[in-house]
């Protein structure tokens, strides 16, 4: 499969070296470029890409608020964020709004060249150093009414549901999942499937957050 690629970012020498960076492999195609948040969803309609890489800081329509705007749609592309150290919160922010994960921007070529084909697969790219940091800035704001507001969320899973989640929030694998839970892989993703429908999420890293914002889990998921 040939993985087509959005790329966003204001600068044109990053959105050129991207470009190149990218094109270089045999089973990643440039579908198509943009200078700000608010051309992303007229090029989603009309190139169909299969992942955007996003940069936060745009003039107009920043990618906080195209990550939002693009994952709300039916049959949405995975977006890749495109950040620095000093952006947590932000990237926090498109995390929740269902963006598969975030670069930063001196990551090796290859890195990002493996990134995009991981999130193409459906799995999200996150640093687990950086994870933690995302995690910690969680506990940080707001605790009590983030908690309510989780716990009430997890409320509509069943038991077995639960126990997946939690499971996820440790961010074990479903093989993992299953081994502790005594279930068949295929009836792990079954219950991922149903937690996610539940949820209204669109990936792993989504049901993680919910999951610690909601006291389940002693530390962050590695």
């Amino acid at each position: 499969m040939t993985i087509a690629v959005l790329i966003v970012d204001d600068d044109p020498l990053v959105r050129a070296g991207l470009t190149m960076m990218l094109g270089g492999s045999p089973d990643i195609r440039i579908a198509g470029e943009a200078g700000d948040g608010s051309q992303v969803a007229g090029l989603v309609e009309t190139l169909a890409p299969d992942v955007i890489l996003m940069d936060i800081r745009m003039p107009n329509v920043d990618g906080l608020a195209a990550t939002e705007r693009v994952r709300a749609r039916k049959d949405a592309p995975e977006v890749i964020v495109l950040t620095t150290f000093d952006a947590d919160e932000h990237v926090l922010r498109a995390l929740r709004a269902g963006a598969a994960g975030f670069l930063l921007k001196d990551t090796p070529p290859a890195e990002i060249v493996e990134a995009v084909r991981e999130v193409a697969r459906g799995n999200p790219v996150l640093s687990p150093g950086v994870t933690r940091r995302l995690m910690d800035r969680v506990a940080e704001s707001g605790p009590d009414r983030r908690r309510s507001a989780a716990v009430a969320k997890l409320e509509g899973l069943n038991t077995r549901e639960r126990e997946v989640a939690v499971a996820v929030g440790h961010g074990r694998s479903n093989a993992q999942i299953g081994a502790e839970l005594y279930l068949s892989v295929p009836t792990v993703k079954t219950h991922v499937s149903s937690i996610l429908a539940k949820l209204g999420f669109n990936n792993r890293v989504q049901i993680a957050l919910l999951v610690h914002d909601a006291g389940l889990i002693s530390e962050p998921p590695r």
